[in-house]
């Protein structure tokens, strides 16, 4: 017999059990899906929307061309104002003057008059790399003997001379700026003596002498190391830093009128207490490191966290898969917007209202960061970071002389970026000490508008004679 023919009732609840199967399914892909695109943006992150610097860029891919008939031109562009050289002055032309005249017409040969009419003028700076004058000097103590002490002394020698050694104190400051502000080796210096000034120095001579200069640092660096704590405002950055395959860090501590760097083998708060002590009153300024929320934490001190970093993260949410995600970081960065057009706008308008339309733009980042919240784990963390942390993106309001980005420290860091590409970093603790001691004299100089070259020449003919080295701190 032929089995019996299933009810409608009964097809009806397969066909339910069948849907519900299928709605689990979709479910479960549908969650999966949006933890792949979660996972890719995370993955996609770049020196625009997060913390990452702007060398892990590299691997990014190139932006679209421009359309036809829009691409940007080389060179100058339009509406940017021309800046011409300033001439020199009489008193520096120190190679002279010379007059050529014409004898007959360029172009047909006949005879020419001079006219009262401006001269075409061409300046032109020169030097003969081959003809760097290097002095060669023999210092000779002369031996005398002492009949009372039946033994042979020799007259002393000048202390610069008995300090510097084989290389006197002007080869000296070359050899420190070659090797610390323009990133060069030992074997290109070496190079750069031998083909350039005409004299050949070993590579372990070169390594002497910057070990001198290092010691005449020793002394300015320790001055700035301990006016640190005593800094109103303070702007902190790290970067990674390899000793000889090691991870070390690299701590940037940017002041008023100058700026210090410290290598240490961690990258915490215990950094900053060691070098700015318990007793640290001033502004931090800072990104949102876990190391700068401790030491928040700890001393109660006032922070400036970087709204830059803030903006960038901002940035991610916006990426995100979810509707309501994109939502919530669409209305923080609208809220950031208004923000910093209010601080855009500062010359135009009163003190009061200045004071009056920042705060008020304040108050709608932090409701633009409360309200309406996704469940998504960035979009919460977003919303913890600004409930708990919130007022601290905002000191530069209500405290002077305090900018509400790091980026102070952030380009002050990106010399020793680059002199990391290009050094590999460094083989122990004394070019550890070297480095700290010249990326400070460089950075701090530069802050000053000080001649570099001229200080390292300062300090190093001081130490030689044994007298004070010379201050990193500008004088009053």
């Amino acid at each position: 017999m032929d089995a019996t023919p299933a009810t409608p009732c009964a097809q009806c609840q397969s066909l339910q059990q069948q849907v519900q199967l299928l709605q689990q399914a979709v479910a479960t892909l549908t969650d999966q899906v949006h933890d792949l695109q979660a996972k890719l943006a995370a993955a996609t992150k770049n020196s625009s929307n997060s913390s990452k610097p702007p060398s892990s860029d590299i691997v990014k891919p190139p932006k679209p061309a421009p359309p036809d008939g829009q691409r940007r031109r080389r060179g100058a562009q339009p509406g940017h104002k021309k800046h011409d050289r300033i001439p020199f002055t009489t008193e520096q032309l120190n190679g002279g003057t010379f007059h050529h005249a014409l004898g007959h017409c360029p172009d047909c040969g006949h005879a020419v008059e001079p006219v009262a009419a401006p001269p075409r003028v061409v300046q032109q700076m020169d030097l003969d790399v081959r003809l760097i004058p290097i002095t060669v000097e023999e210092h000779r103590g002369q031996p005398a003997w002492c009949a009372r002490c039946l033994r042979v002394h020799y007259a002393p020698l000048p202390a610069a001379i008995d300090k510097g050694g084989l290389v006197g104190p002007g080869l000296t400051t070359l050899v420190a700026y070659l090797k610390g502000a323009c990133h060069a080796s030992y074997s290109t210096i070496r190079k750069f003596l031998r083909d350039i000034v005409g004299v050949t120095v070993s590579r372990g001579q070169l390594a002497k002498v910057i070990a001198k200069v290092s010691d005449a640092l020793a002394a300015p660096y320790d001055e700035l190391l301990q006016a640190l704590p005593g800094q109103a405002v303070l702007n902190v950055d790290e970067t990674s830093h390899k000793d000889d395959g090691q991870l070390l860090w690299t701590w940037c501590f940017r002041a008023e009128l100058y700026t210090l760097f410290k290598i240490d083998p961690a990258r915490s708060a215990d950094v900053l207490l060691e070098v700015l002590g318990r007793e640290f009153d001033g502004v931090l300024g800072c990104d949102h490191f876990s190391a700068y929320r401790r030491f928040m934490r700890v001393l109660g001190v006032s922070v400036q966290f970087c709204l830059a970093h803030l903006i960038r993260d901002v940035k991610f949410l916006m990426t995100l898969p979810a509707v309501a995600e994109k939502a919530y970081g669409a209305r923080l960065c609208v809220a950031l917007e208004q923000l910093f057009g209010v601080v855009h706008r500062r010359e135009q308008l009163s003190a009061d209202e200045f004071a009056r339309q920042l705060d008020q733009a304040r108050d709608w980042v932090l409701l633009a960061g409360a309200v309406e919240v996704p469940d998504s784990r960035p979009c919460q963390v977003m919303a913890r970071r600004l409930a708990k942390y919130g007022a601290a993106y905002f000191t530069f309001l209500t405290t002077p002389g305090v900018e509400p980005t790091n980026n102070l420290a952030e380009q002050a860091i990106r010399f020793v970026v680059l002199d990391r590409v290009v050094t590999q970093g460094t083989r122990g603790a004394t070019g550890q000490r070297w480095c700290e001691r010249i990326w400070t004299a460089i950075a701090s100089c530069a802050q000053q508008g000080r001649s570099v070259f001229d200080y390292l020449s300062a300090a190093v003919r001081a130490h030689f004679s044994g007298a004070a080295a010379a201050s990193l701190l500008p004088s009053d």
